[in-house]
C-alpha cells in the first residue's frame, strides 16, 4: 500500500489526526493518519491511499474524521462499500467501526491523545489504598473523573480491585446517595442476560410470569457497575450502546423504550482493545464506554504496597497486634511471589494464616502458604494443572509470556517505542497498552519522529 501524506494549515489547528488501520486484505496491519481533510482510497496509484487490493475499484471512496465520527462516501465503486455487512453510499460512522471495501477491512480510530496527570497527594480512595506510584496515578485519575458523569471502563487482571474501584467512584460522585447496582455480564445465558439487564414483560419467554425491572431500572438516579463487559454477548452489544447514547432501553418483549438517568461503569480482565480489531467486541461500544479508560496495576508491579495492605489484612483478620511484627523473611517471601490472583489473593492467604496459626506473638510465626512455582531455568516447559478456573491459569501463562517478550522487544530497539512497534507488528498504541500492563512503559522512550 502506498500512502501520500495529505497536510495543510488545518492539521495544526484540529490536531493530531485520526487513525485508519487496514484490519484484513493484502495490506493488512498497516496503519496510517486521516488528516482532517480526508482521503480517497482506491487502487489507482493516484489515491491517497492506494490499496493493493485487486477487488477494489480504482476511486473506492472517501473518508474524512468529523465531530460526529467518520463521513464515508462511496465513489461508484464496483463492488460497493460496506460497514456491519451493510451496504452505505453516504454515512456518518462512529469511532470504532469497521469498512469493508473489496476484500479488505478498514477500521476507523479516533486520534490518539494522552493527558498527564500529576499524581494524587492521597494514599487512598475509598476503600482502596496504595502509596506506590502507580497507584497515586490511578487515584489521580478516579479524583477528577469521579465529579462528572462520564462512562469508565477498568481494565485489569482479576483480583486487582475493579469493584472497589467502581464503588469508590460512586461513593466521591454527585450520586452517592442513588443506587449502586452491580452486574456480572458473563454470569448467565444470553436471554436471561437481556433480562436481567434491561428487564422484561409478561409473556416475553417461558417463565416470564410478570413484568420484570432490570438492572438500569434498579440503577435509576445512581451508577450501574458492568462487570466483566468483555464477556456480554455481540448481540447485546447494540442495546447497550443505546442506553449509553440515548438513555433509553427496550425491555424484552417489549416495544415501548423506558428512559433512566444511570452512569455506567464497567470492568473487564479481558484485552477489550485487541478484541475489537479481531471483531469480537464492537468498537462503538468500546469507545462509548472508555470515556475514560484506568488501567488498575497487578499487584506485582506495586510490591512497595505490599507491607501496608498486609497490615490492613491482619486488622480485619483479628491480628492487629501482629502489625508492628511484619518483616523479615516472611514478608520476604510475600514479596517474590508472583500473586497471580492480585490483592484478592494475597488478602485470602493473610486470613487463612491467621484462621490456622492460633495464638501467636509475631509475624514471622505466621503459616503463610503460597501456591508453588517452577523456575523458568528448571523448567524444559510450562507446567499446567487443572487446580484453579480456565482463564485464570491461561492469563497467569500468558501474562508471563507477555512480560519476557515485552522486556526482550524494548531492549532490542533500545526503548524506541516506535522501533518496538515495527519489529512486534503491532500497532503503536496495542503496544503501548501492553507495555503499561506489564509495567514496562517507562522503558519505551517514544519515538514519535521516526513514524514522520
Amino acid at each position: 500500500m502506498r500512502v501520500t501524506r495529505v497536510t495543510n494549515q488545518r492539521d495544526a489547528l484540529f490536531g493530531r489526526a485520526s487513525r485508519l488501520r487496514v484490519l484484513a486484505g493484502p495490506d493488512a496491519g498497516l496503519e496510517l493518519e486521516l488528516p482532517p481533510v480526508g482521503v480517497v482510497i482506491g487502487a489507482d496509484p493516484g489515491c491517497d491511499v492506494a490499496l493493493t487490493d485487486p477487488s477494489v475499484s480504482s476511486r473506492h471512496c472517501t473518508i474524512a474524521p468529523t465531530a460526529a465520527g467518520f463521513h464515508v462516501v462511496d465513489l461508484g465503486s464496483k463492488n460497493g462499500t460496506s460497514i456491519d455487512g451493510v451496504a452505505v453510499g453516504k454515512v456518518t460512522a462512529p469511532p470504532g467501526a469497521v469498512v469493508r471495501v473489496g476484500k479488505t477491512l478498514l477500521q476507523l480510530l479516533p486520534a490518539d491523545e494522552m493527558v498527564t496527570i500529576p499524581p494524587s497527594g492521597r494514599d487512598h480512595f475509598g476503600a482502596m489504598w496504595g502509596d506506590s506510584p502507580a497507584m497515586r496515578q490511578v487515584f489521580a485519575v478516579l479524583e477528577r473523573a469521579a465529579t462528572s458523569d462520564a462512562s469508565i471502563l477498568f481494565l485489569g487482571e482479576s483480583g486487582c480491585g475493579k469493584e472497589l474501584a467502581a464503588r469508590a467512584i460512586h461513593d466521591e460522585s454527585p450520586r452517592q446517595h442513588g443506587p449502586f447496582i452491580v452486574f456480572d455480564c458473563g454470569a448467565a445465558t444470553d436471554t436471561l442476560i437481556e433480562s436481567d439487564l434491561f428487564g422484561h414483560v409478561r409473556g416475553s419467554f417461558t417463565g416470564a410470569a410478570g413484568d420484570r425491572q432490570g438492572a438500569f431500572a434498579a440503577a435509576h438516579g445512581g451508577t450501574l457497575f458492568l462487570d466483566e463487559i468483555g464477556d456480554l454477548p455481540i448481540a447485546l452489544q447494540p442495546k447497550l450502546l443505546r442506553m449509553l447514547e440515548a438513555g433509553e432501553v427496550i425491555p424484552l418483549g417489549s416495544r415501548k423504550p423506558e428512559r433512566y438517568d444511570v452512569r455506567v461503569v464497567a470492568a473487564t480482565h479481558r484485552d477489550v482493545f485487541g478484541e475489537v480489531a479481531k471483531g469480537g467486541f464492537r468498537g462503538d461500544l468500546y469507545y462509548r464506554l472508555a470515556v475514560v479508560e484506568v488501567h488498575l496495576p497487578p499487584l506485582r508491579q506495586r510490591r512497595e504496597d505490599l507491607a501496608k495492605l498486609v497490615a490492613i489484612f491482619l486488622e480485619r483478620a483479628g491480628a492487629k497486634h501482629l502489625v508492628p511484627s511484619i518483616g523479615g523473611p516472611s514478608l520476604d517471601r510475600l514479596a517474590a511471589y508472583h500473586w497471580p490472583g492480585n490483592v484478592r489473593e494475597l488478602r485470602n492467604v493473610i486470613t487463612r494464616a491467621v484462621a490456622l496459626a492460633g495464638p501467636v506473638k509475631d509475624f514471622g510465626e505466621l503459616p503463610i502458604l503460597l501456591r508453588p512455582t517452577v523456575a523458568p531455568a528448571a523448567a524444559a516447559e510450562p507446567v499446567v494443572k487443572a487446580d484453579r478456573p480456565f482463564h485464570q491459569a491461561k492469563d497467569e501463562v500468558v501474562d508471563r509470556f507477555e512480560r519476557a517478550y515485552l522486556t526482550d522487544l524494548v531492549e532490542r530497539a533500545a526503548g524506541n517505542l516506535s522501533a518496538a512497534a515495527r519489529l512486534a507488528g503491532l500497532e503503536r498504541k496495542f503496544l503501548y497498552r501492553l507495555l503499561e500492563r506489564n509495567g514496562l512503559r517507562q522503558k519505551a522512550a517514544g519515538g514519535d519522529a521516526d513514524d514522520e
